[in-house]
């Protein structure tokens, strides 16, 4: 419920980023579980638990402000982090390209969101 006793509905922006989030979520599981005995692979599924956990709170009205605040550093540092680890840039794939523009459109989405609270 909201504040005001109203049943929380998440507007079309916020539909979008849980498309965003589900977008990247399922990218990080493919790549975790391709490399599960690995620290990366691990990683991959810690990063996949966090988007989802992220959704959950967004669809069930936990928390959002939170969940938006912590969503920009989570998904930004992602962004930041495979431009650090894969320097010079390779040839992106297109796995690759999905996943960040998906990260960006969530971290968009985020900061819409929180302006909007």
């Amino acid at each position: 419920m909201t504040s005001n006793g109203a049943l929380y509905s998440p507007s079309p922006v916020a539909w979008v980023g849980v498309a965003a989030a589900l977008v990247t979520a399922g990218v990080h599981l493919v790549l975790g579980v391709q490399d599960l005995t690995g620290a990366f692979g691990i990683s991959f599924l810690v990063a996949t638990a966090g988007f989802l956990a992220g959704i959950v709170a967004v669809l069930i009205d936990y928390r959002r402000r939170l969940v938006y605040l912590l969503g920009m550093p989570f998904v930004g540092g992602q962004v930041v982090l495979w431009f650090a680890l894969n320097q010079p840039i390779p040839p992106v794939t297109t796995v690759e390209l999905i996943d960040k523009a998906a990260q960006l459109v969530l971290i968009a989405v985020l900061v819409v969101l929180l302006r909007r609270e």
